[in-house]
């Protein structure tokens, strides 16, 4: 089996992270952006970020990397909550 290109990389990258955003979906006509667009080019920046890191460090990065999100999401939410409770 051949290894897959950088290009299909980012494209299966892009397209699970896709699937994962149906639980709860972005209002992508509010951001003004094309949400393939913008998981093509994330999904490429994950990738170039993860090859700068020696690969046993892959993981514990990518696990950090994710809490940090996920806090930023809940604070983000939090944020929306309490200004449409004041709205």
């Amino acid at each position: 089996m051949t290894e897959p290109t950088v290009q299909e990389t980012i494209e299966q990258l892009a397209n699970l992270a896709m699937e994962a955003e149906l639980a709860e979906p972005i209002d992508w006509d509010a951001i003004g952006a094309d949400p393939k667009e913008a998981f093509m080019l994330m999904a490429a920046n994950v990738i170039e970020q993860m090859e700068a890191v020696p690969e046993d460090q892959r993981a514990v990065i990518a696990m950090a990397t994710m809490t940090k999100l996920l806090v930023e999401n809940f604070a983000s939410n939090a944020k929306l909550k309490k200004l449409q409770d004041n709205g």
